[in-house]
């Protein structure tokens, strides 16, 4: 991050300047609303941090004060400028490093340990509408493995909590939140426009960064079909069932059972469905001939490929080529 964007996100606020100064109780009206409060857990309003109209904001991270357990009703993404914050989401520890990201859903239980001076955060305050454009640039990659990042952003599910990539040497994740930073803070035109398209950039860089990934660990559930469909991305033209329940060393039944059980598709649907999402892409995006396309998503027979390609859309490849933009 460049020495001046640092410098502004350094500068202590007069909210810090009181914790410092010894008065460490937080002032609650800042986040709630009143009525909102209660011993065990209080909840912070998007409406106290948004300003009017906005669907994005951003604050630097309270420091020098412990944040009791809270809710709120808005997804929050921090990110770690430099030093580290220490978060307990859903009962589990998470130690924010510098240059990495946590997406916090709005069903989570957020509890914050005191950061020091030299440890500065940004938060982002995120209201899931604003992340309509980002999703659409996701669906476009057709990759599977947007369902679960859409549920975490939207909260889609109760226990879905956090996602936390540990992306500090990624370049290309460090340059477009420094670039959604400094959109905000200059309130620069078009702002909103360009503030969703480098958020789709995020994302699509993120999606390639699943391996850097961490959630909760008691969910186990989501890491199997995480894992699955991470290998599916990887090798939907060539793998196999045999060879991923090696990688994962799992017994091959059992992990058929589970995929079924866990996603409603069995192994062989799961690859079907990416290798003609992706065939679709291919078709809207590239000038390669349909027979091509087919060998390049795993298809040798182009006949069967046709065959699956009209069941499963509706149509022919070229006529979807047709209707579809190519």
């Amino acid at each position: 991050m460049t020495q001046e964007l640092l410098e502004i996100l350094r500068q202590v606020t007069p909210e810090e300047e009181r914790l410092r100064s010894g008065n460490t109780d937080i002032e609650k009206n800042i986040y709630t609303v009143q009525g909102q409060e209660n011993e065990d857990c209080f909840h912070i309003d998007a409406e106290k941090l948004l300003d009017d109209g906005k669907l994005i904001q951003i604050r630097t991270h309270t420091r020098f004060v412990h944040f009791p357990v809270h809710t709120h009703n808005f997804v929050e993404v921090v990110y770690m400028c430099e030093g580290s914050t220490h978060h307990v989401i859903n009962g589990n520890d998470v130690i924010l490093q510098a240059g990495e990201l946590l997406f916090i859903s709005q069903s989570a239980k957020q509890e914050i340990y005191p950061a020091k001076e030299s440890d500065v955060a940004v938060n982002f305050i995120i209201l899931p509408e604003f992340f309509d454009y980002g999703l659409t640039m996701m669906e476009a990659e057709n990759n599977q493995l947007r369902s679960f990042v859409i549920d975490c952003l939207t909260g889609g599910k109760e226990d879905t909590g956090y996602l936390h990539f540990k992306v500090a040497d990624v370049l290309p994740v460090q340059n477009l939140v420094e670039n959604l930073i400094w959109t905000i803070i200059r309130k620069e035109p078009n702002k909103r426009s360009i503030q969703q398209a480098t958020m789709g950039l995020l994302f699509l860089q993120l999606m390639n960064q699943i391996d850097r990934m961490e959630t909760a660990e008691a969910d186990k559930q989501q890491k199997l079909v995480i894992d699955v469909l991470s290998y599916i991305e990887e090798h939907y033209r060539d793998g196999d069932l045999d060879s991923l329940a090696y990688q994962l060393h799992y017994d091959m039944r059992w992990l058929s059972k589970e995929i079924k059980k866990r996603t409603g598709l069995n192994y062989t649907d799961l690859v079907q469905n990416k290798r003609l999402n992706q065939a679709a892409y291919l078709l809207t995006t590239t000038n390669m001939n349909v027979m091509d396309i087919g060998f390049a998503v795993g298809y040798d027979n182009t006949s069967y490929f046709h065959r699956i390609f009209q069941k499963q859309f509706g149509m022919t490849p070229r006529k979807y080529r047709i209707e579809n933009g190519k």
